[in-house]
């Protein structure tokens, strides 16, 4: 059986294998091996923990929630969930008192494109976090992941980023008069620098031409959508087609230092991640 040891601390850390010859242990560059464990990567399972709270922007939306003290989380591969794979979901735990939540024992042998926390509830739209993704690594996650953020998107809020979208473009892009944003299924992002803070000015590209004209930037007031750029608060929106998948890679344009993220949306799902300079969310 192989040895490598898990560090604990950081968000998502690197490899860390045993070094053969010397008896002494070769990190990853960038890695940190204070509080490191033995683990089997034959069987890989991690800890998945951090934070779950209503989106900022939807903090003051009508019917948001108070509290998501006990809602249900689920970690899982939106991908899996986009294409109703019944092994999507990969471990489940609850929110506690204090919003943290702590979910052990995930099995991530099979991830294929990436983890994510999903939150479910009533007046909630069902949604989910990424918190990995492998386009940082080429890998599964092969260390715990802690100071993860979920975010529960109410669905008052969903409705109104719906209707600053427009009943034209909704139907436009899914063919469907009566659809909505949360049934179409959707992606909602925030582009951010080295220190977390929202960039405005931003626009994101797609590496599928084809879907380019389904990405908007909500107004500072959420009232209203262009396609020029990010407001003060960095958000943008992608659309889904409300049928299938939609798989592709999500950059920043004019520059080199994002990489390249991983997306899959299916009907009925709204993903939700950050986009930061670099391979360590800020």
């Amino acid at each position: 059986m192989k040895h490598y040891i898990r560090a604990a601390g950081g968000a998502v850390l690197g490899l860390l294998a045993m070094a053969c010859g010397d008896g002494g242990f070769t990190p990853d560059p960038g890695v940190r091996t204070e509080d490191a464990e033995a683990v089997d990567l034959e069987n890989l399972r991690i800890l998945v923990s951090g934070e779950a709270r209503v989106f900022p922007e939807a903090a003051g939306a009508a019917a948001a929630p108070a509290s998501l003290t006990g809602m249900a989380l689920t970690v899982e591969e939106p991908l899996r969930v986009a294409v109703n794979d019944s092994a999507a979901t990969f471990a489940t735990g609850a929110v506690s008192e204090d919003g943290s939540f702590r979910i052990t024992d995930v099995p991530v042998r099979d991830v294929h494109q990436g983890l994510a926390v999903g939150l479910v509830h009533d007046g909630l739209v069902r949604s989910t976090t990424l918190v990995y993704d492998t386009a940082f690594t080429g890998t599964r996650p092969r260390t715990d992941i802690i100071d993860a953020h979920a975010w529960a998107l109410p669905t008052a809020f969903v409705d109104q980023l719906g209707a600053a979208v427009g009943a034209p473009r909704l139907q436009g892009h899914t063919g469907d008069p009566a659809a909505t944003l949360a049934s179409a299924g959707f992606v909602l992002g925030r582009v951010v620098d080295l220190n977390g803070q929202p960039v405005s000015g931003a626009r994101v590209a797609l590496d599928r031409a084809e879907l380019a004209d389904r990405v908007y930037y909500p107004s500072e007031d959420l009232a209203s959508v262009n396609t020029t750029g990010t407001a003060g608060h960095g958000l943008f929106l992608f659309v889904h087609s409300g049928a299938g998948v939609s798989s592709f890679q999500l950059s920043v344009e004019g520059t080199d230092t994002y990489v390249p993220r991983n997306i899959d949306v299916g009907p009925g799902l709204g993903v939700v991640l950050t986009v930061y300079p670099g391979r360590y969310a800020p």
